[in-house]
């Protein structure tokens, strides 16, 4: 476990773990309108989807720096949505959420989109018309 804050008190010390971070992000991200997972890289398994509710930790990147934190969260999209919309209120929550409940200066956030999620009902007109004809 890599510790990211370690603070000292008269009370006693306060040790944040890499983890943590990572989680506070995920749960932060999932709450965004328009994201509905996470995604990770496995070298076995290409992308791993993690839906809202399962290990959203896992879609994230906590990197250190001297007294500030870099994030990297690889998501999934809802098809239909305004993708540079959404990845900026993912910037703007996770930030927020990062920097509110851990007391740590966010350098960056960064949203790597890895897929879109297409429900048969977001599919456009046309795609139901092609599927409808190839019989599916």
């Amino acid at each position: 476990m890599r510790v990211a804050q370690s603070r000292n008190t008269e009370l006693g010390s306060v040790s944040i773990a890499e983890e943590v971070i990572a989680t506070i992000a995920g749960v932060a991200a999932t709450e965004c309108y328009g994201l509905v997972g996470m995604g990770a890289r496995g070298v076995q398994k290409g992308l791993a989807i993690f839906r809202r509710g399962e290990d959203v930790s896992r879609g994230v990147e906590v990197t250190l720096g001297d007294d500030t934190v870099t994030i990297d969260l690889h998501v999934v999209v809802q098809y239909g949505v305004n993708i540079a919309e959404v990845a900026h209120n993912v910037m703007e929550q996770v930030k927020y959420a990062v920097e509110h409940y851990c007391g740590l200066q966010v350098q960056q956030v960064n949203v790597h989109v890895e897929s879109v999620r297409v429900d048969a009902d977001g599919l456009p007109e046309s795609a139901h018309a092609r599927r409808r004809q190839s019989g599916r």
